[in-house]
């Protein structure tokens, strides 16, 4: 008989890390084959720009949350429940009290991080008084080691599983795309939500730079608009004098996602973003062969090698960003080379299959932790 799972996990709307991580679990064959799962999306929010604020459609939608969780755990009595919990904030006292709530019944939990933020709360005596509560004879997933140092204060090592990040893989042929990609015009590529402290307005001061240097390129923005709105980000790029190289397509999923790679030569992910843990979209930067540029946020010099997959960049630095940019652009070698010594990183260690198999094998060891 198949242990049963009840996952609570944000879903889509709207895209962010998390969420996709989310869905590609609910949607995975194999965890589901593996185990009897039901599922609890945890997003109140619908929109980007909606996350951290309150409303009555919020509040709604926490009290659905909560009855279904109660008519789960009573009715379908879980062997095991999985919850992405939010590492501060308002965001961590919602998630605490399911995961209180859960605790008192008597049901085992595991806790899935995809966000970091501890540390900077520990101290406060409310939060370390709730940090000490929920993680209270606690299992942890982690995303890498190198975020164990966000939870040491409250958990021991021996308690903390790690399971990188995968997506699902793209068959094609874009390694020999890109070795037939000419073009006089480089382009470069941003693809996440428009939000200050992914770098938005970083990258936009190096491109700045590269054309008072008389370096030709154009780059292309996608995402939806955070906390940076679409008037916002018109009047900073005609400040800078970039209309004639900067284009923003808006949000873009699926097969128009895959054309917007397809169609770049260098990704750009210069996130100084504090709660970055892993950052998905350079795992979909080096599926279809690109060279990315970003920062050692979190864990993302675990899956950006420096000067071999990309670089590795200092935080809030256009500088040494359109430094490393005019290499790229003017070496078409080595963009190449790069990029695919990223696809070839990304199939060995980040596929769907790794993470689905990891993650799978994880659980089952937590049960049995849990029976043993």
């Amino acid at each position: 008989m198949r242990n049963k799972i009840l996952f609570i996990l944000p879903l889509p709307p709207p895209i962010h890390g998390a969420s996709i991580v989310g869905m590609n679990i609910k949607e995975s064959l194999f965890i589901n084959k593996n185990f009897n799962c039901r599922y609890i999306n945890l997003n109140l929010s619908k929109e980007i720009d909606d996350i951290g604020k309150s409303s009555f459609s919020k509040f709604y939608r926490y009290i659905c949350i909560l009855f279904n969780l109660l008519f789960n755990l009573l009715l379908y009595r879980p062997n095991l429940v999985y919850l992405t919990l939010t590492s501060k904030g308002i965001g961590f006292y919602k998630d605490a009290f399911f995961a209180l709530l859960v605790k008192f019944l008597g049901f085992n939990i595991v806790y899935h991080f995809h966000n970091k933020g501890i540390r900077d709360c520990q101290n406060n005596l409310f939060d370390n008084w709730l940090y000490k509560m929920v993680f209270q004879n606690a299992t942890i997933i982690l995303l890498s080691k190198l975020l164990y140092p966000d939870i040491e204060k409250y958990v021991p090592e021996d308690k903390v599983y790690y399971c990188p990040n995968g997506i699902p893989d793209i068959f094609s042929d874009l390694h020999l795309l890109k070795q037939s990609h000419f073009t006089n015009i480089i382009n470069i590529l941003f693809l996440s939500n428009l939000i200050v402290s992914k770098g938005v307005y970083i990258l936009l001061e190096s491109c700045a730079i590269l054309q008072q240097k008389n370096i030709t390129f154009q780059i292309t923005f996608v995402g939806s608009f955070g906390d940076i709105n679409r008037d916002e980000f018109t009047k900073k790029v005609k400040s800078l004098n970039l209309d004639n190289k900067v284009f923003y397509l808006g949000k873009k999923i699926g097969i128009e996602k895959e054309y917007v790679y397809k169609n770049a030569d260098i990704f750009v992910f210069p996130t100084y973003y504090h709660n970055e843990t892993f950052g998905l979209v350079n795992l979909e930067a080096m599926q279809n062969c690109l060279p990315v540029i970003t920062t050692n946020e979190g864990a993302i010099s675990e899956v950006v090698d420096n000067g071999v997959t990309g670089f590795i960049i200092p935080k809030c630095d256009p500088y040494t960003l359109a430094e490393k940019l005019e290499i790229l652009i003017l070496n078409k070698e080595l963009r190449l080379s790069m990029g695919l010594a990223g696809r070839d990183k990304f199939e060995k260690e980040f596929t769907i299959t790794h993470f689905e198999k990891k993650l799978t094998s994880i659980i089952k060891q937590i049960i049995n932790n849990f029976h043993s």
